[in-house]
């Protein structure tokens, strides 16, 4: 049977993202752990706070379809210090 997602909401006093699943289930996002994985910059790290705070379930959708990486490329621009000299 697949899975569902039914809501999910940001909680502010664990720092994740609490998913309940149409089978009841609830699964909990540890959103640190996430940045420390995937966020290589202060410009990535804003982009997945702006997520979770305002579209936690865009935030969940692109962790568990393997695109967050491609979606902090393309929404975020960056660039080092040493290369505009």
């Amino acid at each position: 049977m697949k899975k569902i997602i039914r809501s999910c909401w940001f909680n502010m006093d664990t720092a994740c993202v609490e998913v309940t699943l149409t089978d009841g289930s609830v699964v909990g996002i540890d959103c640190i752990a996430v940045e420390d994985e995937y966020a290589d910059n202060m410009y990535e790290r804003s982009e997945l706070d702006y997520l979770v705070y305002n579209d936690p379930l865009k935030y969940v959708k692109l962790l568990l379809s393997g695109k967050l990486k491609e979606h902090l490329r393309d929404n975020t621009d960056y660039t080092p210090l040493a290369d505009l000299r």
